[in-house]
């Protein structure tokens, strides 16, 4: 039975670590695993997938604090929203069970049944869960449990990508010939805000890479910004022929897009270019701050280990040094603790 192959754990909720990230670290503990939240930080916890369950880590030690396995089925996203950690199992061909628990301690908060594709992937933001395939996208209350709604492209389109963020909920298209269109849905209704065309020569790269504060889009050759509220363009930044490695993230106002070893800032507000600085990897996501004239730094990871900086104007407020950082990670600060979300697994600095 279901039951007899489930198996989980709980813990009390976590101590949340006080202090400061040290001027050197080094790295104290890891963890492989996938799926991963994009957000692996949760009420005090790491979270990280496998292919067949969830486990919760210290963020100091590393050490397991709770888990949850189903023997027989196959885990098919992981996402973290409002203090839960969503996973969607597959039984069959179909992604078709999904359970919530409270990040911080295991305990079970919801199951549902779904219909979703054996391809789906999950992505969130607060108060949205988002699945997703090439043929359409359904929305989830991380809270309350309910599809809110679904969305199918047109018959002659076939999605690019998906994505939730501050903004909406973002779908990339690529439509019949080679015209790409990209269209903002209100989180929570799923109705149209507005769509763009982008112009995209068959052969080009296309990648929808964020929707938090602004929709930044991988066209080709450049990385195009686009505004929020109505899609206007906001900024374009060449990518050099043949890199591929290319990432953004958005903390706050400011949204990071990473090409290659060099990272530009730019305030999804104002519209200003804000500063460049050489990077590996990339912070973690974050809200805009209550106190907007004390934003907390931003950590980046580069060749020379954590530098915190300032949002608005890049200067480097602290350091702290390590070495063999691996590329394109996204870290995020628990108390005295770095931690590297990789695609494959998690890093723990201190």
């Amino acid at each position: 039975s279901d039951a007899a192959a489930t198996e989980s754990t709980t813990a009390p909720p976590a101590d949340v670590p006080s202090g400061t990230a040290a001027g050197a670290v080094s790295q104290t503990w890891s963890a492989d695993g996938g799926p991963l939240p994009e957000v692996v930080v949760s009420a005090g916890r790491v979270l990280v997938g496998s292919e067949h369950g969830v486990r919760a880590l210290d963020p100091v030690t590393g050490a397991e604090a709770w888990h949850y396995t189903r023997s027989n089925a196959r885990m098919c996203g992981l996402t973290a929203a409002d203090g839960l950690a969503v996973a969607v199992f597959a039984t069959e061909d179909r992604c078709d069970e999904a359970v919530a628990l409270r990040a911080g301690t295991g305990v079970r908060a919801w199951t549902r049944n779904l219909n979703l594709a054996g391809d789906a992937t999950l992505d969130s933001t607060t108060s949205i869960v988002l699945a997703s395939n090439p043929t359409g996208v359904l929305t989830l209350d991380p809270r309350g449990n309910n599809v809110r709604w679904r969305y199918a492209p047109p018959e002659s389109c076939r999605l690019l990508g998906a994505d939730a963020g501050s903004t909406g909920v973002v779908v990339l298209q690529r439509c019949a010939g080679s015209q790409v269109q990209v269209r903002l849905l209100d989180g929570f209704a799923g109705s149209p805000n507005w769509s763009r065309d982008l112009p995209a020569a068959e052969g080009d790269a296309v990648r929808l890479l964020g929707a938090d504060g602004a929709v930044t889009v991988l066209v080709g050759d450049e990385v195009q910004t686009l505004a929020g509220p109505d899609g206007a363009e906001l900024s374009r930044l060449p990518v050099p022929g043949g890199t591929t490695d290319v990432e953004q993230s958005t903390v706050g106002t400011v949204s990071l897009v990473r090409i290659g070893g060099t990272v530009s800032a730019l305030d999804t507000v104002s519209r200003a270019r804000l500063w460049e600085a050489p990077g590996i990897g990339l912070p973690v996501a974050t809200p805009a701050p209550k106190d907007p004239t004390r934003p907390a730094p931003l950590v980046l990871p580069d060749a020379e280990g954590f530098s915190f900086r300032d949002p608005a104007t890049g200067a480097e407020s602290a350091r702290s040094a390590v070495t063999g950082l691996p590329p394109a990670g996204t870290a995020s600060v628990v108390g005295p603790v770095v931690v590297l979300r990789l695609d494959d697994g998690v890093l723990g600095h201190r």
